[in-house]
């Protein structure tokens, strides 16, 4: 019998951890063993689900919205923070531009975003910029084609770093491809340090750098991260 329980299990793909699933389960009758059963094996696969998406999603570190500090943080008059936590902004697919100097918790923010997202079962795909234009720009078709497929099935893109290094033409064309593509079909967290008269430093093409800004502000909210760094605030040299 065990067997082809198991044969069944296999076939109908369904968890290979039905068989400790099921002993445990108390029930009054065959629907609520069969509802409790199905219950367990949804929770588990979402379970893995969010395992899955959390080691795809490229996070150089983990980050929690529990304890962080927003109080040094600019907040536009139509967001609070909670909306954030409840991520509302990528239900509307708003983008949110994270302005501010360098350790002022713009990249904590952004990933603890992010975790956020995938607990509610959303994607999210975290890249620094400058490392995602080098991967746009392999030879390897094969490789551009996966990793535009990862940002397309994406439901929420994070670029971290805009702006700290120059990219070249193709470079910021390969910016304006992304910024099109998720144009009212998912929501972008960017974090930056240089303001908007000066993006056109590090892309170059006036037109392109235009382009870019018109889609990107036309569904965000930018926020002023107005704090010490805290990086040198912590730091053991001082």
């Amino acid at each position: 019998m065990r067997k082809g329980i198991e044969n069944f299990q296999t076939k109908l793909r369904l968890s290979s951890s039905l068989m400790d699933i099921y002993p445990g389960i108390q029930a009054k009758s065959h629907e609520e063993f069969l509802y409790q059963l199905l219950k367990d094996l949804d929770k588990e696969r979402a379970e893995k689900r969010k395992i899955r998406n959390l080691k795809n999603a490229g996070f150089p570190l983990i980050k929690s919205l529990e304890g962080y500090d927003h109080s040094q943080i600019t907040f536009p008059e139509n967001l609070v923070f909670k909306e954030l936590e409840d991520l509302n902004f990528s239900k509307r697919k708003e983008n949110l531009i994270f302005y501010g100097g360098v350790g002022t918790g713009k990249t904590h923010l952004a990933i603890a975003l992010g975790i956020q997202a995938i607990n509610q079962g959303k994607k999210a795909v975290f890249y620094r910029l400058h490392d995602l234009i080098n991967l746009l720009e392999e030879r390897d078709e094969k490789k551009v084609t996966r990793l535009r497929k990862k940002i397309d099935e994406s439901d929420l893109l994070i670029l971290d770093e805009w702006g700290y290094l120059p990219l070249h033409q193709e470079g910021a064309r390969l910016v304006f491809d992304i910024i099109s593509a998720c144009y009212e079909r998912k929501s972008i967290i960017l974090t930056t340090n240089i303001e908007f008269s000066r993006w056109k430093g590090f892309l170059f093409d006036e037109k392109l750098t235009a382009a870019i800004i018109d889609r990107l502000i036309h569904h965000s909210h930018m926020l002023l991260f107005t704090g010490k760094s805290y990086r040198m605030t912590h730091s053991l040299m001082n």
